[in-house]
């Protein structure tokens, strides 16, 4: 059963089974002790991470592994907030950053602090002038994405981390999805990222804070790695994490060529072979692994239950899964669908023949759902069309408010109007880019007894 989630969580690197199984034989004492056994410890735990700086790019001393990814973002934000909070309390990150950065934001701001969160265009790249004209002198930390998580678009860290240091604001950069792809443009103060995603084992995070810059550790102190990170270290994971890091980073080269190929395959036939999709997402300023599509008049959960029926394990960032009920994040603030939402991201070692196997899956279980949902076909004009239509969708969530306006945009005279009353909150990015995708004039929202009502005026 291919499995193409690997943004998610990479399946285990062979190297990583490896050294994994090796260290569990000789990493399993305490570090910390002065006996054989500690010693062997301490030798494993000090190799793994020189390492892992040497993949990240920074000395072994100012690396601590964490118990994840997110754990380091966590330490990081509150870490270097705390240390510079002389400084003043003012935090940026972007709009589309992972929802532990967003988090600890949501955290920061609810603790008295202050956050500005950077709009991006509609490929999901922030621009590095908006960065930097949101710098102020009370400006503590600013963050920012090596590249996205949801749709692949690479930031431009080495600009924005330029205009940073200008300002004199320290920069973290959650690399979580592209360390294993290679080294993140210099520049940064402080660096994040979680070994599951680049094929090493769960449970271990890396944190990367560069030498001179201000740093407090948050929560009760603690002796284990240079008091950033507490608790026992799981050396044998740890171990595993590095080796595989070091590993994927000497097949990057090559895979990174493949898979973009076996990509750019999926970006140019998916529109060609489903009606009605969107590809989202850089294009070329990518990750080379991973491509983003939104589906019209598609609910995402529904479609991603055939296709794993039918053996192929994606993921989706879509409005309508079983964890939310609202909008990806980073759909909305890109401005593009959120139904239908597919993310597939591509493991090492992914055939052509498993990626053609895909895309003659794909049509049916869309045009399957598409039926399920009684999405529009095409149909003949109104003879008497009525200047205005309202189409009541209220209590029924995506993506049936925009099937409903597809289904009567037609009935309206060039110049009508159709408004759609919805509570879903999904409808406040949904109905524009549908209309942005038909050609059709998104009027705006107006405020409604329940939920809210959405015009659109029809101009072909």
């Amino acid at each position: 059963m291919p499995y193409f989630d690997a943004a998610s969580a990479a399946p285990l690197h062979p190297v990583a089974r490896q050294a994994l199984l090796a260290a569990l034989d000789e990493g399993w004492a305490d570090p910390a002790r002065l006996h054989r056994e500690g010693r062997r410890a301490r030798l494993l735990l000090d190799a793994a991470r020189e390492a892992a700086a040497e993949a990240v790019g920074c000395r072994p001393d100012e690396l601590t592994f964490t118990s994840s990814g997110t754990r380091a973002v966590h330490s990081g934000i509150s870490g270097a907030l705390a240390g510079r909070r002389r400084v003043g309390r003012h935090l940026v990150v972007s709009a589309v950053e992972h929802s532990s950065v967003l988090h600890s934001a949501a955290a920061h701001e609810s603790g008295g602090g202050s956050v500005t969160e950077v709009p991006v265009d509609v490929t999901g790249a922030v621009r590095a002038q908006a960065y930097a004209d949101v710098l102020r002198e009370d400006t503590a930390l600013a963050c920012l994405q090596s590249a996205n998580h949801e749709v692949g678009t690479e930031q431009p860290v080495a600009e924005v981390a330029e205009a940073c240091r200008a300002a004199g604001v320290p920069l973290l950069v959650d690399a979580a999805q592209s360390l294993g792809w290679g080294p993140v443009p210099a520049g940064w103060s402080l660096l994040t990222a979680s070994a599951h995603k680049w094929g090493g084992p769960a449970g271990v995070g890396v944190l990367a804070v560069r030498k001179g810059v201000r740093f407090a550790v948050q929560g009760p102190a603690d002796e284990r790695e240079s008091g950033r990170a507490s608790g026992f270290e799981d050396i044998p994971a740890i171990v595993a994490a590095a080796a595989s890091l070091r590993a994927v980073r000497a097949e990057a080269a090559a895979e990174s060529v493949r898979l973009r190929a076996l990509v750019d395959r999926i970006r140019a036939r998916v529109p060609a072979l489903v009606p009605d999709v969107e590809v989202v997402g850089d294009p070329v300023r990518r990750l080379p692994h991973l491509v983003t599509f939104s589906c019209l008049y598609v609910d995402g959960e529904t479609l991603l239950h055939e296709l794993d029926r039918s053996g192929f394990s994606v993921s989706s960032g879509s409005s309508c899964t079983s964890s939310t009920l609202t909008p990806s994040h980073v759909l909305r603030a890109m401005g593009v669908l959120s139904e239908g939402n597919v993310r597939v991201s591509l493991p090492a070692g992914t055939s052509g023949e498993d990626v053609d196997r895909f895309l003659e899956v794909l049509p049916p279980a869309v045009a399957g759902v598409r039926e399920k949902l009684g999405a529009p076909a095409a149909t003949a004009p109104s003879p008497s069309p009525a200047a205005s239509l309202v189409v009541d969708a209220l209590g029924r969530r995506c993506p049936i408010p925009v099937i409903e306006l597809a289904k009567v945009i037609g009935e309206v005279p060039v110049g009508g109007t159709v408004t759609v009353l919805s509570d879903d909150e999904a409808a406040r990015l949904d109905i524009p880019a549908w209309c942005a995708m038909r050609e059709q004039e998104y009027v705006g929202e107006e405020p409604a007894d329940r939920g809210s009502a959405y015009v659109v005026r029809r101009l072909s």
